[in-house]
C-alpha cells in the first residue's frame, strides 16, 4: 500500500514508569543486569534491552497495572528463575492459579510463564515458549 508507514519495519521501543529513579536504576541495572545507556534524568533513564530501548520514566505519581507491563522470553526459565532470585527477584506467587515452587505458571498450551515486580510495583515476566 502506498501512502501507509509501517511501523513492523522500526523498532521499538518499551517503557516503564517510576517514582523512585535511583531504585529503579540500581533494581534494572544491578539486579537485572541491563546496561544503562543514558541517565537524562529528570526525565528517564534509558537501558539497553538486548538493541531495544527501554526509557525507565520518571514520573510524580504511579497507580501501578495490574498486568505484566514488559516481559522477557528466556530458553530455560527455571534456571533463568532460580538465578534471578539468588540475586534478590522475588516471584509472585498467585493464590488463584497453580504455580510451581518458583512462581512458575503452565499455560494450556505449554508455555511457562514467571512473574515479579520492580521497585515501583510494575509488573514484569519471564516466559519459556
Amino acid at each position: 500500500m502506498s501512502g501507509t508507514f509501517r511501523l513492523c519495519n522500526n523498532d521499538p521501543i518499551a517503557f516503564v514508569p517510576t517514582t523512585q529513579p535511583e531504585r529503579a536504576r540500581a533494581f534494572y541495572e544491578r539486579t537485572l543486569g541491563l546496561r544503562l545507556v543514558s541517565n537524562e534524568l529528570p526525565f528517564a533513564l534509558v537501558f539497553d534491552l538486548n538493541g531495544i530501548m527501554l526509557r525507565v520514566t520518571a514520573v510524580q505519581e504511579l497507580i501501578p497495572a495490574i498486568f505484566t507491563v514488559l516481559g522477557w522470553k528466556v530458553r530455560d526459565i527455571a534456571d533463568a528463575a532460580r538465578t534471578m532470585q539468588e540475586g534478590g527477584v522475588v516471584f509472585e506467587q498467585y493464590s488463584w492459579m497453580e504455580q510451581d515452587e518458583l512462581g512458575i505458571w503452565t499455560a494450556p498450551n505449554g508455555a511457562k510463564v514467571a512473574w515479579f515486580k520492580d521497585p515501583d510495583g510494575n509488573t514484569l515476566s519471564i516466559s519459556q515458549h
